[in-house]
């Protein structure tokens, strides 16, 4: 971009305001470090005043109480913009701090399992991958086949059933279930899809219809309270 603004006519400059930003992986030249004659400079409102030299850009920065930033060192004259920097750098700072909160590292975890698991176990590795899902991993579910077990992989169908319905809204399957040796494989990834746990629990519930009465039911036993009260 800045090697564009070197051959770009002043009138094409100029129709460009706040095109020309400070690159935030740099250590930048301020105030008098600036070593070159002339600029061209932006005014900390994003107004471009064109071609000057340094000493009357230092002069308009003191006088704003501001400093003289050269965040185009590259282009022909290099561009310097009037900015409070301590304040730019603040700035600069917290927003990699923020991209680097927000970045997640993506990875592959594993649960495994076993056609015949008790549902204590299933409970807590279910819990377990609807956390990773939760947390945006991939997940491999690894149905372990041993012995004669290896000859009914219907149980193992059965599992990875349950486990689909118990992360339903929170993963969905990214890999169909296959057979890998004794073991059969199946890969879940985060459902970015699913509903919020407020629609989950149904902003509108339905009106529960109403209870069917039993008539005859009543009368028979309006009967039998009568007949034992005249006893």
């Amino acid at each position: 971009m800045f090697a564009s603004l070197a051959v770009a006519s002043p009138s094409a400059t100029f129709e460009c305001k706040e095109r020309i930003i400070a690159a935030p992986t740099t250590d930048h030249r301020v105030n008098e470090r600036i070593r070159v004659e002339t600029i061209r400079l932006i005014d900390h409102e994003g107004n471009q005043h064109g071609i000057t030299t340094v000493r009357e850009a230092l002069v308009m920065a003191r006088n704003m109480d501001l400093d003289l930033v050269e965040i185009a060192p590259t282009a022909n004259p290099p561009v310097c913009r009037i900015m409070d920097y301590g304040k730019f750098k603040f700035d600069e700072a917290q927003k990699a701090k923020e991209s680097r909160r927000k970045s997640v590292n993506v990875g592959l975890k594993e649960m495994k399992y076993r056609p015949k698991i008790g549902n204590g176990d299933f409970d807590t590795k279910t819990r377990l991958v609807e956390k990773f899902l939760a947390e945006g991993h991939k997940v491999k579910i690894t149905i372990m086949f041993r012995g004669r077990e290896i000859a009914h992989p219907e149980l193992g169908a059965l599992i990875l059933d349950r486990i689909i319905e118990r992360v339903e809204g929170k993963g969905r399957v990214e890999a169909a279930a296959k057979s890998e040796g004794r073991n059969m494989i199946m890969v879940l990834g985060p459902d970015k899809k699913g509903k919020p746990k407020s629609a989950e629990a149904g902003d509108s519930p339905e009106t529960p219809a109403p209870a069917v009465v039993n008539e005859s039911a009543v009368v028979t036993e309006t009967a039998v309270v009568t007949e034992t009260e005249e006893s």
